[in-house]
């Protein structure tokens, strides 16, 4: 009788050590994201967090997200330091439209092997999120499943919970004709759009490491890290009334903005208001993408959309810009007529 050998979970493809040793990355980087409320650390079977006491009646919020097709051209580029911050935009920004302070993050990397390097280069990434949105990363899992998925590759899933007092919770109930639309500028594409953009790439086949505009190269532009809005409007909820904020993801600005329309009005928007950045202009040009598709598929140099009274306009934009923010005044809210759209750009 021939004796079999002993197998073990390495021998299946799953190495626990290497597991072991990122955790062991990982818990300086989620460290430095600790914030008030967090008790315990990484490493528990669950995560523990306390409301603060200043909350009278706090209303939780969440959001969960993942980068989508971006990530494939990460593999392609092999870049992948940007994507983490990516992941925890999608949520903490969703969340803040309601008017949440994000409390905490948590992630889901998976892969067929786990690549130690790799993998650190991406939670480090979710971390400087983390430290943008001013929230924990307080927990997250690391799958390693062979034969899930292709060599190099990975998929990432996020998750936010934050916290908003009932009485400020922003729902877009108060939005009236007359209101003024704020625009604040995308670092890019963000996290939309990109099962067009790489089909775009696939016909024009560029050179992505070439020059491309303002001192970078394509990919550069391709895969910037998405911008964190958080700490910026957060202080601005303290100096005005926010009516109404919409997080442009996928959708663009024709499909986010009317989410937090009342339904007899409509938003107007000016292109002219604000700077298309050149990698939208490439796209257009090298897709022969109609105005509008890029307007419903990509945000066109606008990653969130800032609703308040004419009469708070010009304090909103100080106050953002005082925060680094580059804010534009980018239309107005009319009232609809009939059944006409909710969002047009003109």
């Amino acid at each position: 009788m021939t004796q079999k050998t002993s197998l073990s979970y390495r021998d299946a493809g799953v190495d626990i050590d290497a597991g072991d040793a990122l955790v062991d990355r990982i818990r300086p980087l989620a460290k430095k994201t600790l914030r008030e409320g967090v008790l315990g650390g990484i490493g528990g079977f669950g995560a523990l967090f306390e409301v603060s006491k200043r909350y009278r009646e706090p209303v939780l919020v969440s959001g969960v997200d993942g980068v989508g097709t971006k990530l494939k051209l990460a593999f392609l580029l092999d870049r992948h330091d940007g994507v983490g911050q990516d992941l925890v935009e999608m949520s903490v920004n969703d969340i803040l439209v309601q008017g949440a302070e994000s409390l905490f993050f948590l992630d889901y990397f998976a892969c067929g092997k786990l690549d130690a390097d790799r993998a650190a280069s991406v939670i480090g990434g979710i971390a400087r999120g983390c430290e943008l949105a001013g929230c924990a990363l307080i927990g997250g899992e690391t799958a390693e499943m062979p034969g899930m998925y292709p060599d190099g590759e990975y998929d990432l899933a996020g998750f936010a919970v934050g916290v908003v007092e009932k009485s400020r919770i922003i729902d877009g109930s108060g939005i009236r004709p007359g209101d003024v639309a704020l625009g604040l500028a995308s670092s890019g594409a963000h996290s939309n759009g990109y099962s067009l953009a790489r089909k775009i790439i696939e016909r024009a086949r560029p050179e992505m490491n070439a020059p491309f505009a303002a001192g970078k190269t394509l990919a550069d532009a391709l895969m910037a890290p998405t911008r964190i809005y958080v700490k910026s409007i957060l202080a601005l909820l303290e100096k005005v009334t926010v009516k109404g904020m919409a997080h442009i993801t996928g959708g663009g600005l024709l499909e986010n903005v009317p989410r937090v329309l009342p339904e007899n009005t409509t938003a107007v928007l000016e292109k002219s208001a604000w700077p298309r950045p050149p990698l939208f202009d490439w796209l257009q040009k090298e897709g022969r993408v109609t105005e509008e598709e890029m307007h419903r598929v990509f945000n066109c140099g606008i990653g969130m959309v800032i609703i308040v009274d004419r009469e708070d306009a010009d304090a909103a934009l100080a106050c953002l810009q005082q925060s680094g923010e580059t804010a534009y005044r980018i239309g107005r809210i009319a009232a609809r007529q009939g059944k006409e759209a909710q969002t047009r750009v003109v």
